[in-house]
């Protein structure tokens, strides 16, 4: 991973984003705004899914009131959108409001975002940039050659030049685009540009598997490259699975700490003794209904499952009509292939109760020995080192007995 590039630093209401704090995760509500009880609801499925800031839409006055109940039994800090009208963008201020998101192909009157800029500065509330492709003001894109990532990024500088004349700087940017290759560009060469906080999406990015898959590879390859403050997964979905995609993402590229399961398996093939798909799924859902933080691996067969998933905290091989139950690589029991996901079960809530340490010292003896038998067997079966497998297993099993 490249070190994460030098930005400065603004707070949304406690979040800190940019400079040295963890890159955040930020979703938006899909309900009306003005349904109060609806849209706290929804920010807290939010919070607990792992969302730091919350997005709402401001399109009404009627919004605009209800974000004065909705800031204060908020968990997490709360954003205004804006398109258009700039009066409500000081009615979202007056509301309570952690940060605005200001839409340059939408507000084009100078003083009007200078109006804003400034009450947002009188109340110490930060302000994102956010450029979007498909909003892009005419003027920017004739002067630039089309929707390019060259008028996106001045699309920003220009707004932020306003910001500065009446001397406000607490400001993020986004140059999101639902092309992934241009949301790239545009938000590397604004890495050029700008030391300000980078607000990472690609926009309008669809429904699931294809807008999550857009999502990945276009905030995954920047961040991969260091760019990016806080990131927000655009997707035709529940907005929690926006907040789980994020908080994945960041787990998968060791940017923020794993917090939840970590559920690991191999993608199947012709050496599998079980049906992998099915003992994954099912060890999945019942390992995050009991909210069990490891880092878990289904393997589909013991030839290499155990040594491929050593790092695992925990996990479990199919082999000829058993299940080998391995942690930290080494196989502490051997059960019936039907028990497998209800060992796998048992022995995460062991690990959560007694700790790693402690399940290896209480390993069944024989288990090793076991599934070494079952490995040669395998391999005899296969054609593999057939020649001495044979005394090899019936060693092995003479040593388990």
């Amino acid at each position: 991973m490249t070190r994460r590039r030098k930005t400065r630093q603004v707070m949304v209401g406690s979040v800190p984003v940019g400079g040295d704090a963890p890159i955040s995760i930020q979703s938006m509500t899909t309900t009306k705004t003005a349904d109060v009880d609806g849209t706290l609801a929804q920010i807290y499925a939010l919070a607990s899914a792992g969302c730091d800031i919350v997005r709402c839409t401001c399109n009404e006055e009627e919004a605009a009131e209800a974000l004065a109940q909705i800031v204060p039994r908020s968990p997490v800090p709360i954003v205004a959108d804006i398109h258009f009208q700039h009066r409500l963008a000081l009615g979202a201020l007056e509301a309570g409001v952690h940060a605005l998101r200001l839409n340059p192909g939408n507000i084009r009157k100078a003083e009007h975002i200078k109006l804003v800029a400034s009450e947002a500065k009188a109340r110490g509330v930060p302000i994102r940039i956010g450029v979007n492709a498909g909003s892009l003001d005419p003027a920017m894109a004739e002067l630039h050659g089309g929707i390019t990532a060259e008028a996106m990024v001045a699309s920003a500088m220009h707004e932020l030049e306003l910001f500065r004349e009446v001397d406000f700087d607490d400001v993020k940017i986004s140059v999101k685009a639902s092309s992934v290759p241009l949301m790239i560009d545009a938000y590397r060469l604004l890495s050029e540009t700008t030391d300000h906080p980078l607000h990472l999406g690609v926009t309008e990015a669809g429904v699931l598997p294809q807008g999550l898959i857009k999502g990945v590879a276009g905030i995954g390859a920047l961040l991969a490259e260091g760019i990016g403050d806080t990131i927000r997964f655009s997707l035709t979905a529940d907005p929690v699975e926006e907040a789980k995609a994020g908080r994945a993402l960041l787990e998968v590229l060791q940017l923020r700490e794993r917090k939840g399961l970590d559920l690991i398996a191999c993608p199947s093939c012709g050496r599998a003794e079980v049906d992998v798909i099915r003992v994954a799924t099912d060890a999945q859902q019942a390992l995050e209904e009991r909210n069990i933080p490891l880092q878990v691996a289904v393997m589909g067969c013991v030839v290499n499952g155990p040594g491929e998933a050593r790092e695992a905290d925990l996990g479990i091989a199919a082999g000829r009509g058993k299940g080998h139950l391995f942690v930290k690589g080494q196989v502490v029991r051997v059960v019936p292939e039907a028990e497998m996901v209800a060992a796998l079960i048992d022995e995460a809530e062991r690990i959560m109760a007694e700790g790693i340490e402690a399940r290896l010292a209480a390993a069944d003896p024989n288990a090793a020995a076991l599934a070494d038998a079952a490995r040669e067997e395998l391999l005899q079966i296969q054609g593999v080192d057939a020649n001495h497998s044979s005394e090899r297993i019936r060693r092995i099993r003479e040593i388990a007995e």
